[in-house]
């Protein structure tokens, strides 16, 4: 690949553990290098960085007309099975909806029908992800809360990644999914004429895979890809030892304050400071606590959703060597590529910048924890000094 220039369209840097100079995708230039300075404090540059993300949050919002809400898991029984039904809300402006609201109940496979009808009708766009059958790590039981609330958090951003994509979101299988109050006679139906030219590109696709005559930037898009993914894999692997780790310290601090508690009852002077050293320690184990449970609810499972991500760009080979009949395929598909690096990087950007201010918060907290216990520590002797003073 030597000599070859990366189109513009495909090029971009990769997050890279070991080079600082990658990670420009996801920041912002703090302009230290010309001399000026840096915001008053690390609250404040996340209040900048949070103003930025409102406002086109807002732009966003602005140009909406589909809005969807996955809520109210409620656990079903019956003679054969378990399982969790989710409520589906929709509200739209779109004219081809023959109502402005919707509310239906959706099971986990309903959500694996509508994503491979997706799949079957637009065989060279990328579809988001849905979270696997069984997502959460460590977890032993698949209908506790921290499961049930994490899958409905993953299909909630799928309805919505769908619902902003320009072509997905027009779909009929869509829409059925988001209007039909049962969709039984849907998914006994049998594959349309448009599922049916998905099968056939997928067969010509795969017929020529291979080829070396393919086009060059999906070359490049593989590229990145293979890349994005081993990187991706990387940081998950260190965020999840990260959270362990985390754990383990959390297990000891709570068994940390208690001792100093229980030493205070043995002490005469001594016994209040040591008291007060017993409660910084358990309000700092609260809020690792808390920072530990926003690594796992926030950051671990954006990464998670784009190494999902990353394996179903792998399978967009397909459209690699096609023939010029398939040009507006591979039209399609460069088009959805721009529109799925945007999503990625605004998505990751926005799990950093959210991490980076919880951790900023987690520090300020305990160290004003620690601050609140010295000066506690000081107020005797000041007094004491001052009625020396004044004899």
């Amino acid at each position: 690949m030597s000599g070859q220039t990366v189109p513009a369209d495909f090029s971009g840097h990769m997050l890279d553990l070991d080079e600082d100079e990658d990670l420009e995708v996801f920041s912002k230039n703090t302009s230290l290098a010309d001399g000026s300075s840096m915001p008053n404090s690390p609250s404040s540059m996340v209040n900048q960085y949070r103003l930025e993300e409102d406002e086109e949050e807002q732009q966003d919002t602005n140009t909406k007309d589909l809005f969807i809400t996955v809520d109210n898991p409620e656990s079903q029984v019956t003679a054969i099975e378990t399982f969790i039904m989710y409520r589906v809300l929709t509200k739209t402006t779109r004219s081809e909806f023959d109502s402005s609201e919707y509310e239906v109940h959706r099971r986990y496979q309903d959500f694996l029908w509508l994503r491979s009808r997706l799949e079957e009708n637009h065989p060279t766009l990328i579809v988001h992800p849905l979270p696997e059958k069984f997502v959460m790590k460590g977890m032993v039981e698949r209908f506790n809360e921290d499961f049930i609330e994490t899958r409905r958090k993953a299909l909630h951003r799928f309805l919505n990644k769908i619902s902003e994509h320009p072509i997905l979101s027009f779909s009929q299988h869509f829409n059925v999914f988001l209007t039909a109050q049962e969709l039984t006679s849907h998914k006994k139906q049998g594959p349309g004429f448009l599922s049916r030219m998905g099968e056939t590109v997928r067969s010509v696709a795969n017929s020529v895979r291979g080829l070396k005559s393919r086009p060059e930037e999906f070359t490049f898009m593989q590229e990145y890809v293979e890349d994005f993914s081993s990187k991706i894999c990387s940081v998950d692997k260190v965020t999840q030892r990260i959270i362990k780790e985390q754990r383990e310290y959390l297990d000891e601090l709570k068994q940390y304050g208690p001792v100093y508690a229980q030493w205070a009852g043995s002490e005469g002077d001594l016994g209040e400071p040591l008291k007060a050293v017993a409660g910084c320690v358990e309000r700092c184990s609260k809020e690792t606590e808390e920072n530990n449970q926003h690594l796992s609810e926030v950051l671990a499972p954006a990464l998670h959703e784009y190494i999902l991500c990353a394996e179903t760009l792998k399978l967009q080979e397909e459209v690699d060597g096609l023939s010029d009949r398939m040009e507006m395929a591979n039209d399609a598909l460069k088009g959805d590529w721009s529109h799925w690096k945007k999503s990625m990087r605004s998505d990751l950007r926005s799990a950093f910048i959210s991490t980076a201010e919880k951790n900023v918060d987690y520090y300020e907290k305990c160290l004003a924890v620690w601050e609140s216990f010295l000066l506690s520590q000081r107020v005797e002797p000041i007094e004491q000094r001052d009625g020396e003073d004044v004899s």
